[in-house]
Protein backbone atom coordinates (compact mmCIF):
# COMPACT_ATOMS: atom_id res chain seq x y z
CA UNK A 1 0.00 0.00 0.00
CA UNK A 2 1.21 3.48 -0.82
CA UNK A 3 2.30 5.72 2.02
CA UNK A 4 0.61 8.80 0.57
CA UNK A 5 -3.05 9.01 1.65
CA UNK A 6 -4.09 10.97 -1.45
CA UNK A 7 -2.68 8.33 -3.79
CA UNK A 8 -4.40 5.61 -1.81
CA UNK A 9 -7.71 7.47 -1.96
CA UNK A 10 -7.31 8.07 -5.70
CA UNK A 11 -6.62 4.37 -6.29
CA UNK A 12 -9.70 3.42 -4.28
CA UNK A 13 -11.83 5.86 -6.29
CA UNK A 14 -10.37 4.53 -9.56
CA UNK A 15 -11.14 0.94 -8.52
CA UNK A 16 -14.74 1.91 -7.81
CA UNK A 17 -15.14 3.84 -11.07
CA UNK A 18 -13.64 1.12 -13.25
CA UNK A 19 -15.63 -1.54 -11.40
CA UNK A 20 -18.84 0.38 -12.06
CA UNK A 21 -17.90 0.74 -15.73
CA UNK A 22 -17.28 -3.00 -15.88
CA UNK A 23 -20.71 -3.74 -14.40
CA UNK A 24 -22.42 -1.35 -16.83
CA UNK A 25 -20.61 -2.94 -19.78
CA UNK A 26 -21.70 -6.38 -18.57
CA UNK A 27 -25.30 -5.16 -18.47
CA UNK A 28 -24.96 -3.93 -22.06
CA UNK A 29 -23.42 -7.28 -23.02
CA UNK A 30 -26.44 -9.14 -21.67
CA UNK A 31 -29.18 -6.71 -22.74
CA UNK A 32 -27.64 -5.28 -25.92
CA UNK A 33 -30.22 -4.89 -28.65
CA UNK A 34 -27.95 -6.18 -31.38
CA UNK A 35 -24.86 -8.26 -31.94
CA UNK A 36 -22.59 -5.27 -32.76
CA UNK A 37 -23.60 -3.69 -29.44
CA UNK A 38 -22.59 -6.84 -27.63
CA UNK A 39 -19.22 -6.94 -29.39
CA UNK A 40 -18.58 -3.33 -28.37
CA UNK A 41 -19.60 -4.13 -24.80
CA UNK A 42 -17.17 -7.05 -24.76
CA UNK A 43 -14.41 -4.78 -26.06
CA UNK A 44 -15.25 -2.23 -23.37
CA UNK A 45 -15.03 -4.97 -20.77
CA UNK A 46 -11.55 -5.89 -22.04
CA UNK A 47 -10.46 -2.26 -21.67
CA UNK A 48 -11.91 -2.12 -18.15
CA UNK A 49 -10.15 -5.35 -17.14
CA UNK A 50 -6.87 -3.93 -18.45
CA UNK A 51 -7.47 -0.81 -16.35
CA UNK A 52 -8.20 -2.92 -13.27
CA UNK A 53 -5.03 -4.97 -13.73
CA UNK A 54 -2.97 -1.79 -14.13
CA UNK A 55 -4.56 -0.36 -10.99
CA UNK A 56 -3.71 -3.57 -9.14
CA UNK A 57 -0.14 -3.25 -10.38
CA UNK A 58 0.00 0.27 -9.00
CA UNK A 59 -1.51 -0.83 -5.69
CA UNK A 60 0.86 -3.76 -5.14
CA UNK A 61 3.88 -2.15 -6.84
CA UNK A 62 4.71 -5.09 -9.08
CA UNK A 63 5.78 -5.04 -12.72
CA UNK A 64 4.35 -8.46 -13.50
CA UNK A 65 0.78 -7.16 -13.56
CA UNK A 66 1.69 -4.56 -16.19
CA UNK A 67 2.88 -7.35 -18.47
CA UNK A 68 -0.35 -9.23 -17.79
CA UNK A 69 -2.31 -6.10 -18.74
CA UNK A 70 -0.42 -5.91 -22.02
CA UNK A 71 -1.25 -9.55 -22.77
CA UNK A 72 -4.94 -9.02 -21.94
CA UNK A 73 -5.04 -5.94 -24.18
CA UNK A 74 -3.48 -7.89 -27.05
CA UNK A 75 -5.95 -10.75 -26.69
CA UNK A 76 -8.85 -8.31 -26.43
CA UNK A 77 -7.82 -6.55 -29.63
CA UNK A 78 -7.47 -9.79 -31.56
CA UNK A 79 -10.80 -11.06 -30.24
CA UNK A 80 -12.61 -7.85 -31.13
CA UNK A 81 -11.17 -7.82 -34.65
CA UNK A 82 -12.10 -11.48 -35.16
CA UNK A 83 -15.67 -10.95 -33.94
CA UNK A 84 -16.05 -7.81 -36.05
CA UNK A 85 -14.84 -9.58 -39.18
CA UNK A 86 -17.14 -12.49 -38.49
CA UNK A 87 -20.14 -10.18 -38.10
CA UNK A 88 -19.35 -8.11 -41.18
CA UNK A 89 -18.25 -10.89 -43.58
CA UNK A 90 -19.40 -14.14 -42.03
CA UNK A 91 -15.85 -15.50 -42.06
CA UNK A 92 -12.78 -14.65 -40.01
CA UNK A 93 -10.06 -15.85 -42.37
CA UNK A 94 -10.12 -14.91 -46.04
Amino acid sequence: MNSLPLVSWALDFAFAAVGLALVLAAVRLVRGPGLPDRVLALDTMYVNVVALVILLGMRFGTDLLFEAALLIALLGFVGTVALSRYLSRGDVIE
